[in-house]
């Protein structure tokens, strides 16, 4: 069939761990856009939803990190950290262990892939899967970008991966839908947590929006670092959205949430 929608959002743990703690002026209109964000998810109808996240040491760590992974089962569990402290409850999501198949096969022409057969899913398909799935009944295919290890990436490479999941997604007869979260700025597990550099921020929201490969792709790693942070690496998943798409987008909600630990947005894309 084809790509019928494109998002992206943020993930902290906070989001929802925290969530009573943030201010309600900031907090009020950023559950709104992932409100309407999951409306507008919904609307298109998909088959399933292929969500492009940066896990934390769930799954892969420093033994095995492929650059990309994605997910091949007919369900996954999660989330792997603690239920109370994240404040999501426990669920198992559905998989469609098939059509993966086909959407890993089709990605495999041209970008080098990982799959797994078991995946747990954390904080980073969790918290916005309790926004944009409350219900527990979307079809899920996780992909994964290495954001956490270095070696990581090149952004051209993140750039490819979202032009062959969307080739991918154009091969099927499925209706295919593609969620990327993902960090901008943030200091997690550091003493900075919760700095967010808004300027940054914006700057990168704003490329997003034109989606111009050249601007996304023109950051390195050691300036991310310096005026992003680690979590910085994780703007790796919302390249590759930005890929998939091949339209300008458009941004619904963005604030710096500092009890949250990192900047909060909602945007979507269109798709061309």
């Amino acid at each position: 069939m084809s790509l019928v929608f494109t998002g992206i959002c943020s993930h902290g743990p906070g989001i929802t761990g925290r969530a009573d703690l943030a201010p309600p002026e900031l907090r009020d209109p950023f559950f709104a856009a992932y409100h309407a964000m999951r409306d507008a998810l919904h609307a298109t109808k998909p088959d399933a939803v292929i969500i492009v996240a940066a896990e934390h040491f769930a799954n892969f760590f420093m033994n095995n990190m492929p650059s990309f992974a994605i997910g091949m089962a007919d369900g996954y569990e999660g989330p792997i950290e603690d239920p109370d402290w994240l404040r999501i409850p426990h669920r198992t999501v559905r998989g469609d262990a098939a059509l993966s198949r086909r959407i890993i096969a089709e990605v495999q022409q041209t970008v080098d892939l990982s799959y797994a057969e078991e995946w747990k899913f954390d904080h980073g398909i969790m918290v916005p899967l309790s926004f944009l799935d409350p219900e527990n009944t979307l079809t899920v295919i996780p992909a994964n970008i290495n954001c956490q290890g270095p070696p990581l990436a090149p952004l051209a490479r993140a750039w490819a991966f979202g032009e062959a999941l969307r080739r991918a997604a154009d091969a099927v007869p499925e209706r295919i839908a593609l969620v990327a979260t993902g960090g901008i700025s943030h200091w997690p597990a550091t003493p900075d947590s919760g700095r967010v550099n808004e300027a940054w921020d914006r700057e990168f929201l704003r490329r997003w929006a034109l989606n111009d490969r050249a601007l996304l792709t023109a950051y390195t790693d050691a300036e991310t670092y310096a005026d992003a942070g680690q979590g910085g690496f994780e703007i790796r998943t919302l390249i590759a959205a930005a890929a998939a798409a091949r339209g300008p987008g458009t941004v619904h909600f963005f604030a710096p949430i500092p009890i949250f630990s990192t900047g909060c947005f909602i945007a979507t894309a269109e798709i061309a």
